[in-house]
């Protein structure tokens, strides 16, 4: 494993580590935009970095980082208009980072599965964030063929559909603590929020037939991929007519905090296993209280009656926004700094790589197999 010398002592002689962040190249790190996945990499690199530990991320070559950048393609693949096959540029990302491997104490992947048959065999710590569902009926073979490799859940929520892999932590999202801030309204908040995606699962109907039963202002600030254009077209975009109803479409990040923290509520009404929901703890630092369907992590991450409330119907929501003035936006805030914040996630996550380096985990081959070994 690497100890590159610093001053007298090595990197790990003072509690730090050469680490490679791995990210999908379909967003840079920070996105331009939209981009969960991307950006909790980004924070978690800049805040690793912070800390003192040698970090290289491999991501697109127009992410922007305090870290060592390693280009797996030259620009984010969704605003890329010439990309038809984004596997041949993760299958050139994935080489790069072999070939450096040696060079670090520990690989760190969030980029699912797809590295999973280079890397198992290796005889070097990493470790994989899985970002995304999973529920879904083709990764139950998965996981069992790789009940090995050491995985890390962003909620407790995310494993009910996989018991039986080899969990190794649980690192709730953090952002860093200045990123957003609660603001003194410069009129009174007369609007309800809704932030992200439209998507079945995000229900952005149910936002807007909330906000219409309250008689509040609705403010839609989503992207819309192109997989969700015919149920844009066909179930949102009717309803974007009625009275209250404005569609900002896709926002960027500093929109994003004045728009959270002028709402009167976030809305988060899902109806899929979410398994974290960034867009929450975005609105808790800006003070704002969530009203939440209790669907998949939200229960770990909003605190009912405390930052918000979590429903189960839209007449529960409608019940709640009647006392949402109860909710303090101080506590709010004071909570995302408490449980979420970029410091925390990064003090987790280096508490795992030190788990699996001192532990030595390394796979463990049968006998027949033969293992990969580093140059």
């Amino acid at each position: 494993m690497a100890e590159t010398a610093v001053g007298f002592y090595t990197l790990r002689e003072r509690g730090l580590m050469k680490i490679a962040q791995v990210a999908p190249l379909y967003e840079s790190v920070p996105p331009q935009l939209y981009g969960g996945t991307e950006r909790v990499v980004y924070y978690l690199t800049e805040e690793l970095v912070h800390q003192g530990h040698d970090v290289t991320l491999f991501a697109s070559g127009d992410s922007l980082t305090s870290a060592q950048l390693v280009s797996g393609c030259e620009k984010a693949l969704r605003l890329t208009e010439t990309c038809n096959d984004p596997l041949a540029h993760h299958t050139i990302l994935m080489d790069k980072v072999l070939s450096r491997a040696s060079e670090f104490d520990i690989l760190h992947f969030h980029t699912d599965y797809s590295h999973f048959p280079a890397t198992r065999k290796l005889q070097l710590p990493t470790v994989t964030t899985l970002h995304g569902r999973l529920d879904l009926p083709d990764l139950a073979p998965l996981y069992d063929q790789f009940d090995q490799v050491p995985l890390v859940s962003i909620s407790q929520s995310q494993r009910k559909s996989l018991r039986s892999v080899n969990w190794v932590g649980n690192v709730y999202h953090g952002l860093p603590l200045h990123l957003h801030h609660p603001v003194a309204a410069s009129r009174p908040r007369d609007y309800l929020a809704f932030l992200g995606r439209i998507s079945p699962e995000k229900r952005p109907d149910r936002a807007i037939r909330i906000a219409a039963d309250a008689g509040i202002k609705l403010k839609i600030a989503a992207k819309i991929d192109a997989v969700d254009r015919k149920y844009f077209e066909s179930e949102i975009e009717p309803l974007l007519d009625a009275p209250g109803v404005e569609f900002l479409g896709e926002i960027n990040e500093s929109q994003k905090a004045e728009f959270l923290a002028n709402a009167i509520a976030y809305l988060f009404p899902i109806d899929w296993p979410e398994p974290f929901g960034l867009t929450m703890i975005e609105a808790m630092a800006c003070g704002t209280p969530t009203v939440a369907f209790c669907c998949g992590s939200v229960p770990e991450i909003i605190e009912d009656g405390v930052t918000g409330f979590v429903v189960g119907s839209e007449k529960e929501a409608l019940m709640a926004l009647r006392h949402i003035g109860k909710v303090s936006r101080a506590v709010c805030r004071a909570t995302f700094e408490r449980r979420f914040t970029a410091c925390r996630m990064a003090r987790d996550y280096v508490n795992i790589y030190e788990s699996l380096i001192d532990g030595g985990f390394l796979y463990q081959p049968h006998p027949m197999e033969t293992i990969v070994p580093l140059s």
